[in-house]
């Protein structure tokens, strides 16, 4: 490339005189050192006796010259040596020898004390020489040339260009810059770039102060104007001397984001108008997300649905179970076939058994005399749902598990059995294990319960869907308080992902229905959330605790490491022969399971890891410590 630094060889000039120390006498020396034909001065070199090199003051304008431009001469100059030039010593001055392998940024110190280096070969021998002129002639003509270079790359680059050095000045701005940000080279070259910016909004000056890089980030430069922003400092021995950075306008991509959300908002009320008209289709339409978990669970359901066996959700309080007990009733029943929900912690121990096997006329006083049908036979033909399973009374219990084993049941105060003709899927968030463990719940019921088991995976291990579903509630209670939301700002969307949602998807769908109620204008602001949700700070254990905690506890035999190396499938597990393992180290145990699965598929990077799971590095280590990957 041009604009690269020449190298010796092509800086070298070999039009020279050289005498040996013993024929200088000046009557010997050419005079007057010009040569005729060309008519260019040509240099007068002597070699003394030891090797070293003179320049007779012939090669330059005039005697005195030396000092003018710093050159020592040998009569002022201090040395060990005996002066070979007794006569005229003010006439010669040393100069330096150079090897031909030898580097420019080697040779520019050695001007200091002369104009001009000799250079010798690897026989010793003297084949030429350069001078301080053609070397800054050749430096000035490559900085032109790598100037010439940069200023079209960044022009071409088309994106906004600029750099500010290390006074937080903008030393660089292309035309691209010129155009989003309306300001002109001439006015910003020079001028402090806080003078034109606000300080916080400035990616550059956070990576000037700080070394941050940043790759495709959203900031807003203005308030009304939105940029794709690249940033990275510039580092020279060591130290920040500058920050570049890129952006590129997104404004109108924004603002059509913005019309699509509003366009999209009228959509899905007419959608819902529609849906009012006919019933719904698809059985997985109100579990919505599209993660790598969920497509998986829901994959589970369509195996399960091809079976009548019992099942059993496990999963964290607000994670949706009975959306996911309908999606299994829907794709394997008719239409018309009932799906009948009850909550085992809702209605007390004395009306649990008639609310569940119904009563017979005349049972008991205040009994309707009519007698009343219990839900195991409302749901005949279709499905029970149980949800809190781990709240039945414990009397309660036994029948149920009559019920499951011989498919028939006594209504109170009747004597002849019924015959239970439906699907019984229970649902829990508690450790049923622990729970037996306790004597409050039977053992063997939780087997006949625990025929295929579904874990619904917690809200924080499928932060990917926090989008879709924040979109799902933002329409639902837009529409329910008449409230026209044009604008949710990424640092919103920052603040709910960088959450861990202990309540799940329900505390989501409140949240959102929080912000929908204060939001007036049309645009959620960051200060509309919570301080539980803004202030909450993620806790990252030095390396030393999270390597001695995870050696700790990964030795142990029911460590959610150790389960998850055995392979099992993540969404379908058959039912553990031994009740020792606690509910949540089942949780922890499919946790782990689908962290190693995911992070296999991410090659062991844990930064892609992270942001596959919508959250942060922080947060993804504590995790892994926790389940001691």
């Amino acid at each position: 490339m041009r604009h690269l630094l020449p190298t010796l060889k092509e800086l070298a000039r070999t039009d020279m005189h050289i005498y040996d120390e013993s024929s200088v006498q000046e009557q010997l020396l050419p005079h007057p050192y010009m040569d005729s034909d060309i008519n260019v001065a040509r240099p007068v070199f002597v070699r003394s006796g030891t090797g070293s090199a003179y320049l007779h003051c012939s090669f330059l304008d005039q005697p005195n010259l030396n000092d003018e431009k710093g050159l020592p001469s040998t009569s002022s100059a201090k040395s060990t040596e005996p002066d070979p030039f007794p006569v005229t010593p003010s006439f010669f001055v040393p100069v330096p020898l150079i090897t031909h392998t030898m580097e420019l940024a080697q040779l520019i110190p050695l001007f200091v004390r002369s104009s001009v280096l000799i250079i010798k070969n690897d026989r010793d021998e003297w084949t030429g020489y350069i001078t301080a002129s053609d070397v800054m002639n050749s430096l000035h003509q490559a900085y032109r040339l790598m100037e010439a270079y940069l200023e079209t790359t960044l022009e071409t680059a088309g994106s906004a260009l600029s750099l500010i050095d290390e006074e937080a000045k903008v030393a660089y701005w292309t035309s691209g810059a010129e155009n989003i940000f309306s300001i002109r080279k001439t006015d910003i070259i020079g001028q402090p770039a806080a003078n034109f910016f606000p300080p916080e909004r400035l990616q550059s000056l956070k990576t000037l102060y700080t070394g941050e890089t940043v790759y495709r980030k959203q900031h807003q430069p203005r308030s009304d104007l939105f940029a794709l922003i690249n940033a990275r400092p510039v580092r020279l021995d060591g130290r920040i001397v500058g920050a570049v950075a890129a952006e590129v306008d997104i404004t109108t991509e924004i603002r059509l984001h913005q019309e699509l959300l509003h366009m999209s908002s009228k959509i899905q009320h007419l959608e819902k108008a529609v849906a009012r008209l006919r019933p719904e289709t698809d059985p997985f339409a109100r579990i919505k997300g599209s993660s790598p978990i969920i497509r998986q669970c829901l994959e589970t359901i369509r195996k399960i649905s091809t079976t009548p066996a019992t099942v059993l959700i496990m999963g964290e309080s607000g994670t949706g179970k009975e959306l996911f007990a309908k999606a299994i009733h829907d794709l394997r029943e008719p239409e018309s076939a009932p799906f009948i929900a009850i909550n085992c912690g809702a209605i007390p121990a004395s009306l649990f058994e008639s609310e569940l096997f119904g009563y017979e006329k005349g049972a008991f006083s205040g009994a309707d005399p009519k007698g009343k049908k219990g839900k195991i036979e409302l749901a005949e033909g279709g499905t029970l749902f149980l949800d809190e399973i781990g709240e039945m009374p414990s009397e309660l219990q036994v029948k149920l598990l009559r019920v499951l084993q011989e498919r028939s049941y006594f209504p109170v105060g009747g004597t002849r059995t019924k015959q239970a003709n439906c699907r019984i899927i229970a649902a829990t968030n508690q450790d049923l294990p622990a729970m037996i463990t306790r004597n409050q719940f039977r053992e063997d019921l939780y087997y006949r319960l625990n025929v295929i088991n579904l874990i619904i995976p917690p809200l924080r291990l499928r932060k990917e869907d926090i989008y879709e579903l924040t979109q799902t509630f933002l329409q639902e209670f837009s529409l329910l308080y008449n409230r026209h939301i044009e604008v949710i700002p990424p640092e919103v969307f920052k603040h709910l992902f960088e959450y861990d949602w202990p309540g799940n998807v329900r505390e989501l769908r409140n949240m959102i229905e929080r912000l929908t109620i204060l939001t007036m204008d049309g645009e959620i602001k960051p200060e509309y959330l919570p301080d539980s949700l803004t202030s909450a700070k993620v806790n990252v254990p030095s390396e030393s605790e999270q390597a001695a905690d995870s050696q700790q506890e990964s030795h142990t035999p029911d460590h959610p490491a150790t389960v998850a190396r055995e392979g099992a499938n993540p969404s379908v597990t058959l039912p553990r022969q031994s009740s020792g393992s606690t509910y949540q180290q089942q949780m922890d145990a499919y946790e782990a399971r689908l962290l190693l699965q995911y992070l296999e598929a991410a090659g062991g990077n844990k930064r892609t890891l992270a942001k596959q799971l919508g959250i942060s590095r922080a947060t993804l280590y504590n995790r892994m410590n926790r389940l001691g990957i």
